[in-house]
């Protein structure tokens, strides 16, 4: 393994600067390889699960859960993300954005990234154990196809931030399931969990506008492509109609027009994003991407209110 400057490892959109610069040199390429430093990515795939917590009414009662989703999902952003480079380990040298992944740039070896692999992935097993419900346990074992498949698919088809979506989104029915076991009605979930899915297609289509040139020259496919000058009316129209679904979901829970005023901060901040959004400003698009980190913490407040008071 060879060590690599951390100048150039640095990519636009990572964190933590500080505590990456501090880390010894041994360290840092598995820590950048896991993605830890862009926490932005464990924290959307942390929401949903927090979500089904929530709207199932468990936000204090089952507070272990959420924590527990939360450990989870950053062992199992970390596992996603190592897989992710050593599928695109060729693509990622080819795209400026990507080519100092530590894969990539061979900071890390491939058996050394499989060792990493394996590792967070025991991890995600001692949190699944941690949770002591068989039916969890079976939908996150579910979960481990399409996360297999999500490399592949911007390679086949225009839409892999649909793809995307049902991986990360797959942590809601976990998350509803901790709470009620296997409930009598898989409507509410469902409902949230099919939102959830439009919203990751949403945010992801603004991040992918980063890598538009780029992957049109090496045909890494994706809905920013495919939306082409209409992204911001295409982002548009996923964003209503998760909002159209949560609300639905709601209604299946407290059927009171009281409860779907829950979801007006998020309405605010979904639109401001839209109505904001300037489609060839690459910063301008990661600012508005990561800006859901706070949606998922407006949604999460809203789940909460309906579900408390369900």
């Amino acid at each position: 393994m060879t060590s690599v400057d951390l100048g150039p490892e640095i990519v636009p959109d990572s964190q933590y600067r500080g505590l990456t610069a501090a880390l010894p040199d041994t360290i840092r390429p598995y820590w950048l390889l896991a993605r830890f430093d862009r926490p932005i990515g464990w924290q959307l795939l942390f929401w949903p699960g927090a979500w089904g917590v929530a709207l199932a009414g468990g936000i204090v009662s089952h507070w272990s859960a959420i924590l527990l989703i939360m450990i989870g999902a950053v062992a199992m952003r970390g596992a996603g993300c190592v897989y992710n480079d050593i599928v695109d380990r060729d693509l990622d040298r080819q795209v400026a954005r990507t080519r100092a992944r530590p894969l990539a740039s061979g900071a890390v070896s491939l058996k050394a990234a499989w060792a990493w692999l394996l590792l967070l992935c025991l991890v995600g097993l001692a949190v699944l154990t941690a949770l002591q419900s068989r039916t969890v346990a079976i939908i996150a074992i579910a979960s481990l196809a399409p996360v297999a498949a999500y490399p592949f698919m911007k390679r086949i088809t225009w839409w892999p931030q649909l793809w995307l979506g049902i991986v990360f989104s797959w942590a809601l029915p976990v998350g509803w399931a901790a709470v009620t076991g296997w409930p009598e009605s898989i409507l509410p979930p469902m409902l949230l969990y099919l939102g959830s899915i439009l919203w990751v297609i949403g945010y992801d289509t603004i991040y992918a506008l980063q890598d538009r040139e780029d992957d049109a020259l090496i045909g890494i496919r994706s809905s920013a492509l495919r939306l082409g000058r209409h992204v911001r009316g295409g982002v548009g129209i996923f964003y209503a109609l998760a909002l159209m679904l949560w609300a639905a979901a709601f209604w299946t829970v407290r059927p009171q027009p009281l409860a779907l005023a829950a979801l007006l901060p998020m309405a605010v901040h979904l639109g401001w994003q839209v109505m904001n959004l300037r489609e060839a400003d690459g910063g301008d698009a990661l600012a508005k991407f990561r800006s859901n980190r706070f949606a998922g913490l407006l949604m999460l407040l809203a789940c909460a209110t309906v579900g408390s008071a369900g």
